[in-house]
Formats: structure tokens, C-alpha cells, sequence
């Protein structure tokens, strides 16, 4: 048998994640559009990234943003049409980057005819796309929440795609007629755009289609993981050099059930809240201060032994990405964590051992708002037990439009204030791209400088190995040891307000210091000032 294809230029990949309503309005009426991203392109490029993700640009009433799809197969108005899309891809590929869309495969918005039909015809053999709990309402007044299955939110009914233990009668077998419909559909909308110029999808809640109980269990099942294999098939076949890319946060389950990537972020695996997530935004601290937390008062082992365990389970399969933030939960510049940090944080995200994924704007510093108005769906609060009690529970802090510069409405858009998506940072000191273009000290600057060194360096790419060289005692600074193709490197990073030491039991020799700012090595002696980084090669 042969190897599942892969991508190869997934090796050297750097993602850039672009919210769309907030990225680059162009026709002035408060939202982001497809041109505006084109006319963003060369900047784009300019940051040392290749691969483009945008959130959902498919035909939507915007209850959740997008992600309740009314059909599949048409461009939200507001956004353009599908020649604006085809003309992106062009004008992408003639710069040398790539661009992913959204899919949002296990339900649809209320309005989507699908549901319309079924739930005209609730009794109908065929109304089988959907997971009808209770088919006997009256069509004419329409179904009741408890009728169908949500996802979500209750206003997005669950597409059927089967149970692994289907122990009520209303609950369909994974080889059921619906099932096996959707199935089928799944690859004709995947088609419908790679066949445009799409470069791939990253696909909303992957492991939620086949349910194991009465609501999908985030860390997925036997029947999802078969279905994401049979779709890999056909993928490898039909389009062997497009990403597919889970959002799972569990990558040693998804990347095996055939995704090239995915990420560790906020939910499933415990190791990224537990570096950045310091009690303010959308996802608040459950098990106390976080490892970038200025006061030092984090913990390592969480985060090692679960990349440990993730990396290893995708070794030789497919990658994981610690994401800088998304559009579900903060971004690092929030709370008590001010600028000072950011480097550090920086540092150590773009040395990861996988693809590094950049929010839009958290290159320039750009912060979380506490305090935005809930728009479309933005707010967590009350939807799930665990996301109750959040600091925020408000997603709209991260969805603020880009700052380009100091021209009216910071030249995201030409409209009028109160049309604006949502409100720009009200700080008169905000951070622009313009300004920080000018500055060759700035973090835009700074963020390019280590993007380039991990372009040159094979021990800083994804498929050099990782490994944490802390005693268990000594959490700070953090030093990890990179090798790949017969070069190695340390990396340490200080995200403190202190000085920190730490003494390593058997030290590598330093050959050369690549990038460095207060930090000093002597003997089995490391000791980095407050905010301290560097990168060096090794012998």
C-alpha cells in the first residue's frame, strides 16, 4: 500500500489567519470583503507567511458569523461573489501563497433549503439530511427546538452523518440513506471550490459529525475518525496536494483519522491554555496562572507532556500548530500581558515544531477590547456549562477590525464610524501597520526577523525534532533543543518580569548566538533577563 499523500509544501508553510468581516473593507460599507484581502496581498506576503486562512465566506443570515450556512455553494454577498473568490486565488498564486477556506460540514443555518424542505415534509423517507428527534409536528407551524438535534448553537440544526451506538429509534446507523447522502455531499462541495483554485479547507468542529452520545464528544469517535479516513481516500486521489486541516485540538486523534494538520488551542488538549490563557477574554484560566504569565507563577508540565504526546502520535503523519490566537479566544496581547512580553511569546511560537499560525493583527500587537458589543453570534456566555462562568465569555474582543494606519477608521474602511463590523480599538495609541512598517524595531519587524531565521534554519522548521530541556523544579526560562538535517539549536525564552537561571544538567556547546536580547550562558549556567530570548546554534 502506498503512503497517504501529502502536501510538500506544508513543510515550510507559515498560516495567517484572516477574519473576513474585519480584514479590509473596500465599497465603504463597514465590512471586510474578498477585494480588500486581494488588496492586501503584498503585505501579506511581506510578513514572511504563504498560506492564508479565512473564516467562512459562504452564503449566511450571520446568526453565528458565518458559520450558519444558508448554501454551501454560492459567496455571502457581502463579502463579493464567486469571481471576486476565483480572482483571489489567482492573484494569491501569482504572489506564491496559498489560501484555505472554512468549512462548516456538520450543520447548516435554519434557512438553508435543505432544512426548509424537511421541515416541510417532516415525515418524508428522504427528510433524512437532518437529526429529527421528533417528527411529529405540524408543518405548517413549523419544528420546536427539542425537534432536531442542535450544533452549537440551537439555531443550527445537526446534518445526519450516523451514531457509532445508535440506541433510539430516531438515531440513524453510520451506513443509513441520510448518512450516506451527506457523505456524498460533503465531497461535492469540497470539489465545487478546490476545483475554483481553494488550496484546501480547515474544517469547523471535525469531530462532531459521527455522535457516540446524544451530543458529539469533542474528542470523537470511531465512526468520525472512519469517515474523515474514507474522505482522505478520495482526497489523495483527486487532490493530493491541497491541505486538509482538523479543527480537533486533539492532532495525535485527528491526524491519524486523516488530517495534515491541526491545532492545540483552547479546548480537548490541556497544553495551550495552560501557556497563555491569563483570565481575561473569551476563555478564562481554569488551572491558574498561565507559563506566560509575567509574574512567573506558571507551570511547564502540562504543556510538555501534552505537545510530548501529540507530536509523537503525528510524527511522520502531519503537524500541529500553536495558533498566536483565533477568532474563538484572546489574543496574547490581553489582560495583565502588555507589550513587554509579546516578544518571548513570540520567539517561542515561531520556533514550534510545526507550521506556525498567526491571527490577523497580532503582529502588530493589536489587543484584546473587554467590553464589545455582541454581534452574530460572538457571545459564549450560557451556551455550554464550561464556557458559563468565562471572565468575558465575549468572542467580539478578538474580532475588532485591522489597523492599518491613523487615517479615519484606522484604514480598514472609508464608511462611517457607526457602520464599522465592529468598533476599532478606541486607544489613541493603538498600533498600525503603517507606523510599525517605518520602525525597524517594531514587532512587525521583529516577527519577520525570526520568520526568516526559521526559513533558514532546518533545526527551526516543522520537522525538526523537539524537546524541553527543564528540570521538572525549574520552569523558567524555558530552553528547548531543535535538530534537523545535522544542525541543532536552543532556544530560551523569558517570559518574566525577573531574572531567571536555570542550570542544565548536561549543556550543549554554543556555537552560534542567531538571535539574542539578555541572555547570557556560562558553563551549565543559563540566565536570561526579564523578557529575555535567544536562538543558538549548536555544535
Amino acid at each position: 500500500m502506498n503512503p497517504p499523500a501529502f502536501p510538500s509544501w506544508l513543510t515550510d508553510a507559515v498560516l495567517y489567519q484572516i477574519y473576513p468581516q474585519s480584514f479590509q473593507d473596500t465599497n465603504g460599507d463597514g465590512v471586510g470583503d474578498l477585494s480588500g484581502i486581494i488588496d492586501r496581498l503584498d503585505y501579506i506576503k511581506s510578513l514572511g507567511v504563504n498560506t492564508l486562512w479565512l473564516n467562512p465566506i459562504f452564503d449566511s443570515p450571520f446568526e453565528d458569523a458565518g458559520y450558519d450556512i444558508r448554501d454551501f455553494y454560492k459567496v455571502a454577498p457581502r463579502y463579493g461573489d464567486e469571481a471576486d473568490l476565483a480572482r483571489l486565488f489567482e492573484e494569491a498564486h501569482a504572489r506564491g501563497l496559498r489560501v484555505i477556506l472554512d468549512l462548516v460540514p456538520g450543520h447548516t443555518s435554519m434557512d438553508h433549503a435543505w432544512f426548509q424542505n424537511e421541515a416541510a415534509n417532516p415525515k418524508d423517507p428522504d427528510s433524512n439530511r437532518y437529526v429529527w428527534i421528533n417528527r411529529d409536528f405540524d408543518p405548517a407551524v413549523g419544528p420546536a427546538k427539542e425537534d432536531f438535534l442542535p450544533s452549537f448553537f440551537w439555531y443550527q440544526p445537526a446534518l445526519n452523518y450516523g451514531w457509532d451506538n445508535p440506541d433510539e429509534p430516531w438515531k440513524d446507523p453510520v451506513d443509513a440513506p441520510g448518512p450516506t447522502k451527506n457523505r456524498a455531499e460533503l465531497r461535492k462541495i469540497l470539489a465545487h471550490w478546490l476545483d475554483l483554485g481553494a488550496d484546501g479547507f480547515r474544517v469547523d468542529m471535525a469531530a462532531t459529525l459521527v455522535k457516540h452520545d446524544r451530543f458529539a464528544q469533542g474528542s470523537g469517535s470511531p465512526g468520525n475518525s472512519a469517515l474523515w479516513r474514507e474522505l482522505r481516500a478520495w482526497w489523495d486521489e483527486q487532490y493530493p496536494d491541497r491541505l486538509l486541516v482538523a479543527e480537533w485540538s486533539y492532532p495525535d486523534r485527528s491526524i491519524p483519522a486523516g488530517f495534515h494538520l491541526d491545532f492545540l488551542m483552547h479546548f480537548n488538549a490541556p497544553g495551550y491554555p495552560s501557556l497563555f490563557f491569563n483570565g481575561i477574554g473569551s476563555i478564562p484560566d481554569k488551572e491558574g496562572p498561565c507559563y506566560f504569565d509575567e509574574q512567573g507563577r506558571g507551570q511547564l508540565e502540562t504543556f510538555r507532556a501534552s505537545y510530548a504526546q501529540h507530536l509523537a502520535g503525528t510524527q511522520g503523519l502531519g503537524y500541529v500548530s500553536l495558533p498566536s490566537a483565533n477568532h474563538d479566544f484572546q489574543r496574547l496581547r490581553c489582560g495583565e500581558r502588555g507589550w513587554e512580553g509579546l516578544r518571548a511569546a513570540w520567539v517561542f511560537l515561531l520556533t514550534q515544531a510545526g507550521p506556525p499560525t498567526i491571527y490577523y493583527g497580532d503582529e502588530i500587537g493589536m489587543r484584546y477590547l473587554v467590553g464589545v458589543e455582541p454581534k452574530e453570534g460572538s457571545t459564549l456566555m450560557g451556551i455550554t456549562a464550561d464556557n458559563a462562568g468565562a471572565a468575558d465569555g465575549e468572542r467580539a474582543g478578538t474580532r475588532t477590525p485591522m489597523q492599518w494606519d491613523d487615517s479615519p477608521n484606522a484604514g480598514f474602511s472609508t464608511g462611517s464610524e457607526e457602520d464599522l463590523y465592529f468598533p476599532l480599538d478606541p486607544d489613541p495609541g493603538r498600533p498600525t501597520v503603517a507606523e510599525q512598517e517605518a520602525d525597524p524595531e517594531s514587532l512587525l519587524n521583529f516577527i519577520r526577523s525570526v520568520l526568516c531565521l526559521r526559513a533558514e534554519h532546518p533545526a527551526l522548521g516543522a520537522d525538526a525534532s523537539y524537546e524541553i530541556l527543564n528540570p521538572p523544579d525549574q520552569p523558567y526560562p524555558l530552553v528547548v533543543e531543535r535538530a534537523a538535517k545535522g544542525q541543532r539549536v536552543l532556544i530560551t525564552v523569558n517570559p518574566t518580569h525577573s531574572q531567571r537561571k536555570i542550570h542544565l544538567n548536561s549543556p550543549p556547546h554554543i556555537a552560534t548566538p542567531l538571535l539574542n536580547r539578555d541572555v547570557q550562558w556560562t558553563g551549565d549556567e543559563l540566565c536570561a533577563d526579564p523578557y529575555g530570548y535567544a536562538i543558538y546554534g549548536l555544535e
